[in-house]
């Protein structure tokens, strides 16, 4: 049997990194706003985007399980930073955007977020940055992970 060191096993460590920079973030969306991790992926994803998408397409993008995305879905309706909007595709089906109230929401948040962020880089230097961001396309391009506001509005599932 090959020998296994789970500190050096690459799914361990992106799940710890990804853990620990996520409540990193949470301190600013939870504490100021107070958004859970769901309800942040749905207003990223709607913030993120030019046009209106399905609550569909925001689990797909977030790799979040559906009933989590309609939970959030459904508190943010509620505290009317989104809204439903008309499917262009399908009058039957609607799709969800920010509200004027989820746009302030979104404009001052992301700020905070990206200084976050670059707090969180700083360890490593201009360059370090740029080749671990051309590391992580790759892997996101070679496991087909949405990468771009433009993709389909619809979930392939």
């Amino acid at each position: 049997m090959a020998e296994f060191d789970l500190f050096r096993f690459v799914p361990f460590r992106l799940n710890r990194l990804a853990a620990e920079v996520s409540a990193a973030l949470s301190e600013e969306y939870q504490v100021r706003y107070g958004l859970d991790i769901p309800e942040w992926r749905v207003v990223a994803t709607l913030g993120f985007r030019d046009d209106a998408c399905s609550a569909q397409f925001i689990a797909q993008c977030t790799r979040t399980h559906k009933s989590t995305i309609s939970r959030a879905v459904t508190g943010l309706l509620e505290r009317k930073l989104i809204e439903r909007v008309e499917s262009s595709d399908d009058r039957r089906a609607f799709e969800l955007r920010l509200s004027s109230k989820g746009k302030a929401l979104y404009e001052e948040l992301i700020p905070r977020l990206l200084s976050k962020e670059r707090d969180i880089l700083a360890c490593l230097t201009a360059q370090e940055r740029k080749q671990f961001a051309q590391a992580l396309d790759k892997i996101e391009e070679a496991l087909d992970l949405v990468q771009t506001q433009h993709a389909q509005k619809t979930s392939p599932y």
